[in-house]
């Protein structure tokens, strides 16, 4: 279970940190956080569907038919698409709030595996001047920008969802299970956003609001995605382990035959 720490010099300089070798730390997330700064690439690669959750709409990519199995994740542990969520780019790394205040700190996923003892595997966090490393850099640099978008992606799904052109999806798709249904999502409604009100169109328009209901209804043709990830998974899984025999007896010698080790 993931347990995150804030990052510092006083608990991490004398700490590495290393690059997941593969994703199957989210061969479980069938849905994954998005933000409007890489719907236009995500909505390529994968169905983007909005999740209801206290009763506040946020959007998702959605990484599979089947819960908790993540089909962008091959049992070896690569991944499938040609696009890859950034908040899994960025993994053992995440911005959160610090308690009690508005404020984002960068902090570490501390049961990753992932942050060791400094030593000739893995990264510095911090350069010698005390900053953070280079090798550091570019990660935090896509957090901060991830957390710029998500603001505005939040304020724009507000807006989609108080002018009322979001309605649930009840979406069927082939899997390695056969045919599948997804319940619990929700998308744009074309026919109710052609239907809007001049002036609440213009709301949506301010509120940067329709590049994200248009995106997400171009992503719904990527829906026929699941269908090939299940082929390419099974083509993928290791083989199945052979089966015993019924007697272990069948599988020696018969009675009355010689056993000769010369």
């Amino acid at each position: 279970m993931a347990r995150f720490g804030v990052v510092s010099r006083e608990s991490h300089g004398n700490k590495h940190w290393c690059r997941p070798r593969n994703y199957g730390f989210v061969g479980a997330q069938a849905l994954a956080p998005i933000v409007a700064a890489e719907l236009g690439a995500a909505a390529l690669s994968m169905p983007l569907a909005f999740l209801e959750e206290g009763g506040r709409f946020t959007i998702v990519a959605v990484l599979s038919v089947v819960s908790g199995q993540n089909m962008f994740v091959a049992p070896d542990g690569r991944w499938l698409g040609s696009y890859v969520p950034a908040g899994f780019r960025v993994y053992p790394f995440r911005m959160l709030r610090q308690q009690g205040t508005d404020k984002l700190v960068l902090c570490a996923d501390e049961e990753s595996g992932l942050i060791v003892d400094a030593g000739p595997v893995g990264e510095k966090f911090f350069d010698d001047a005390g900053g953070i490393s280079p090798a550091l850099k570019p990660i935090f640099d896509l957090l901060i920008e991830v957390e710029r978008s998500h603001w505005a992606t939040n304020l724009a799904v507000a807006a989609l969802a108080e002018a009322g052109v979001i309605r649930p999806w009840d979406i069927k798709v082939k899997s390695e299970q056969g045919q599948q249904a997804i319940r619990g999502l929700h998308r744009i409604d074309e026919g109710a956003l052609r239907g809007l009100p001049n002036d609440v169109f213009l709301k949506l328009r301010d509120a940067s609001a329709l590049p994200v209901a248009y995106t997400q209804l171009l992503s719904g043709g990527q829906l026929r995605i699941f269908g090939h990830l299940a082929g390419l998974r099974q083509q993928l899984a290791p083989p199945p382990m052979p089966t015993m025999p019924e007697s272990l007896d069948n599988l020696f010698e018969r009675p009355g035959d010689t056993l000769r080790f010369d």
